[in-house]
Parts: structure tokens; C-alpha cells; sequence
């Protein structure tokens, strides 16, 4: 993302700018219980841009029999580190989804920084619904590139736990409070956002559904 030099206040919420009925509005912020709704006015996190994965789920069995190229390319859309990828590959079969995900845990947190560095090059900062007003666009914008800045990476976040009507403000909430950060501390808040978003893109990988 090209860095933008527009000085927009990061206590601005987007939800002024952008949202007008509470069913269009995705963290690691206080814990909601409430699931998000099917329709967002900021995306699920993606990945180098692409939209959101709409193909059907492979199912755990699928999974466990695929070929290693074919499943690996899988993981690679839940996680870009080819390190991660490999090692669920190699481990399998899994008996069942929990066993899937607690080792995609544990492979997470034993990422090399280099690793979580590859894995971080393959994510896109969340963003607005094309339809959202241009002064919401600038704003966000002009927060991510800020982040961007300080520390060399697009923002990520999960927001699964969190209602759609809150997505925008979630976002630049904690784009104000990461911004704040040494980078120890970001480097690990965002492993853990990463591992998150992997952990519930795995989970949609394998349901039945």
C-alpha cells in the first residue's frame, strides 16, 4: 500500500462516516460472544488482496488424504508460511478437526521470525466495502499507512469475535492501540492476531458443512 500523508486523526470512528444501519459493519480486543453476521462493511482479512475464500469446504477427510501439493496449497490460503504448511501436511491424518487446529496452534508458535515474516508479506490490511464513503476510505487509509510505516508490515486482526456493527471501529481501535507498541511487543501481538485468523480459516477449511 502506497503511504498516504492525509494527517487523519485516529480517534475518528469510522462508524460515522460509514455505517448507517447496524447490520453492515471484523481483533484482539475485549471479548464479545455475540458472531459476526454474514455481511461486513470491513471484510474478513484477506490475503495479497484476493477476496475472501468462497469455495466450498474440503471436509477433515478430504484433508487428510489429498495429495501434499494439493494440501499444502490449502494451508498456504489459511496461513502464508510454507514452514506451517509442511509440517500439518506431514502429520497427518488427524482424527479429528480440534486435533487439526491444536497442531496448527503449536506449529504456529514455533515459527521462525522469517517464517512469520512470509506469513505476514501474504496478508492485506482489512478495508472498506468499495460503497463506503471516500472520507472512511481516506481514513482508514491513512491509519494503515501509518501503521505500515512504524513497523514495515500490513495490520492484521481478527475479528471473529466480534459483531459486524463494530468491525470499522474495532479496526482503527486497535490500529490507535498497536500504534503504541515497541516492536517486541507488535511483533507478537500480530503473531498471535496471525494465528488466530489461520486458526479460523483451518476450521472453515475442514467443516462438514
Amino acid at each position: 500500500m502506497c503511504p498516504l500523508r492525509i494527517r487523519v486523526p485516529l480517534r475518528l470512528s469510522i462508524r460515522e462516516h460509514t455505517l448507517s444501519r447496524s447490520s453492515e459493519s471484523h481483533a484482539g480486543l475485549p471479548e464479545q460472544p455475540r458472531r459476526p453476521a454474514r455481511h461486513t462493511a470491513v471484510p474478513v482479512q484477506n490475503r495479497g488482496g484476493a477476496p475472501a475464500r468462497s469455495a466450498p469446504p474440503w471436509g477433515l477427510p478430504r484433508f487428510n488424504g489429498a495429495p501434499a501439493p494439493e494440501a499444502e496449497a490449502a494451508l498456504l490460503e489459511c496461513f502464508g508460511s510454507a514452514a506451517w504448511a509442511r509440517r500439518l501436511v506431514r502429520h497427518r491424518p488427524y482424527p479429528d478437526a480440534e486435533a487439526l487446529l491444536a497442531a496448527a496452534d503449536e506449529a504456529a508458535y514455533d515459527l521462525s521470525p522469517a517464517d512469520r515474516a512470509e506469513a505476514l508479506a501474504a496478508e492485506e490490511s482489512p478495508g472498506l466495502r468499495p460503497d463506503a464513503p471516500r472520507s472512511a476510505h481516506l481514513a482508514l487509509a491513512a491509519a494503515h499507512a501509518e501503521y505500515e510505516r512504524r513497523f514495515g508490515h500490513a495490520f492484521v486482526i481478527c475479528l471473529d469475535d466480534y459483531p459486524p456493527a463494530e468491525h470499522p471501529d474495532q479496526v482503527l481501535a486497535g490500529i490507535r492501540a498497536r500504534l503504541a507498541h515497541e516492536e517486541d511487543r507488535e511483533r507478537a501481538v500480530a503473531a498471535d492476531e496471525m494465528r488466530r485468523l489461520a486458526r479460523g480459516r483451518l476450521a472453515a477449511l475442514v467443516s462438514s458443512r
